[in-house]
């Protein structure tokens, strides 16, 4: 038997919600109910507990998208599921789309060593706060890396006080003396070694993380691979990926040339030698980067965050790494399942055509405005017209807001807003922040660091640096 689904809206909105939902063809029964609003996005929860005496038999409800108020209440007063739907009426296609496949963002297979570039140049306890930002971005491995001909006097201290706070370290150098420190100070991996320092993995408990011993010469890992198994030690295996016009594309097939060799074998990608030095969006090479960890079974990389245009890059691969573990988990592509990576456009950016905002804007009776956006430009109406354009300051001289400066503001604001929007492919709702996925700073900004740290943490609280 099919369910049956009751929706609710306003009576501007009622003629959209139908056309949308005869044209989805669902393989369950609806009917449509008009509150006596005029806007849907009036409707409260409150309200429907109020004023709906029937059901009509449904199974569930669909309130719209910015109904205010307790659902779970409302459940419970009608003794049926009562859900909000999408904010715009044409993603209820999407809207079931998602309910039928949930994806579990929980979950994920790729490590993320997260590296501190410049830890010789800084203090212990400016590390360590580096390091519970970037585990709350994501991080799994904090990665003190140690700089050529530098010195690194707190190297063991800094080790150390990382792992009484409970962090998983990485050393990186390519200096014996700098892993072998490293490892005695109680490091839980160690970058890089090779055949000629493999000598170091006996010393140490420390996993080892092998990379060739000429760059590109596959077949010298042949033997530190055989000796760490016949030992039975683990270790990780990073074929190195190189810049992009550097040897970037030989590099992404000599790390596919190695996983076809060594099946089983644990491998790391390091990801920042791509979104460091490529000057474009960190998201979607980000995406693109935990897509080939994917198919190739890769599960550690190693990130930055040095230049500025990839100040979010830890958060991005956490994002992507989840994206594409549930991707294949499901068999399936990986679209329509979180929008994180999705910062500077939408997937639909434009729900509604000029011909429906027209038609919309021939209903309206009151003086208020409502603005929106269409792949024509911006649209600004109210009981006194339509006005349209792509300059916001071509519509100020019709709104006639002169002598309202708390009106005119407001809406300067949201044509802002809705420039940027059109401009960009982005979706725009009037009274809302535009979206901008993972790549948003708003919540990095109101986070104190050390709310991160675990109980017992010794460390004093300081300035952020």
């Amino acid at each position: 038997m099919s369910e049956r689904i009751l929706f609710i809206t306003g009576r501007l909105a009622e003629k959209q919600v139908r056309q949308v939902l005869e044209k989805m063809q669902p393989d369950f029964l609806y009917q449509v109910h008009v509150m006596g609003v005029t806007v849907a996005a009036l409707i409260t929860a409150d309200m429907i507990a109020r004023r709906l005496t029937d059901t009509a038999g449904a199974d569930k409800i669909i309130v719209p998208g910015r109904c205010r108020g307790d659902l779970e209440a409302l459940s419970q007063h009608f003794g049926i599921p009562v859900e909000r739907g999408p904010e715009e009426i044409k993603d209820l296609p999407q809207y079931f789309g998602q309910a039928a496949h949930h994806y579990d963002l929980s979950q994920y297979q790729t490590k993320i060593f997260a590296e501190i570039v410049d830890a010789p140049n800084i203090s212990v306890e400016a590390i360590v706060e580096r390091a519970y930002y970037y585990k709350a971005n994501g991080a799994d491995v904090i990665d003190i890396g140690c700089l050529p001909d530098t010195p690194f006097t707190h190297l063991a201290e800094t080790i150390r006080t990382l792992k009484q706070e409970g962090f998983l370290v990485s050393i990186d150098s390519l200096q014996d003396a700098d892993l072998l420190a490293g490892g005695k100070a109680g490091a839980d991996y160690m970058l890089s070694l090779t055949k000629s320092s493999l000598w170091i993995a006996d010393e140490v408990a420390t996993t080892p993380i092998l990379i060739p011993e000429t760059h590109g010469d596959l077949d010298s890992l042949d033997e530190p691979i055989r000796i760490l198994q016949a030992k039975n030690r683990a270790f990780i295996v990073d074929p190195i990926l190189d810049p992009i016009h550097f040897g970037f594309t030989d590099s992404i097939v000599r790390n596919h040339q190695f996983r076809q060799r060594y099946p089983e074998v644990e491998m790391m990608f390091g990801v920042g030698n791509i979104t460091e030095l490529t000057h474009a969006d960190t998201s979607g090479m980000n995406a693109l980067l935990l897509g080939i960890c994917s198919e190739l079974n890769i599960n550690h990389i190693l990130a930055t965050q040095v230049s500025k245009h990839a100040c979010r890059a830890i958060k991005e691969a956490d994002r992507a790494r989840r994206i594409m573990f549930a991707a294949k988990q499901n068999n399936s592509l990986p679209k329509h399942i979180n929008s994180d990576l999705l910062t500077v456009h939408d997937t639909a950016p434009f729900p509604n055509s000029l011909e429906e905002i027209q038609n919309l804007a021939s209903q309206i009776k009151d003086p208020s405005y409502r603005i929106q956006t269409s792949r024509e430009g911006l649209h600004v109406f109210n009981r006194d017209g339509l006005h349209s354009a792509q300059d916001p300051f071509e519509l100020y001289p019709k709104l006639k807001v002169e002598t309202d400066g708390g009106h005119a503001f407001y809406l300067g604001v949201e044509l802002a807003r809705a420039e940027i929007a059109w401009q960009l492919g982005k979706r725009f709702t009037q009274d809302q922040s535009l979206g901008w996925g993972c790549a948003s700073q708003i919540e990095e900004s109101t986070v104190d660091l050390h709310t991160f740290k675990p109980a017992g943490s010794t460390l004093k609280k300081h300035d952020q640096t």
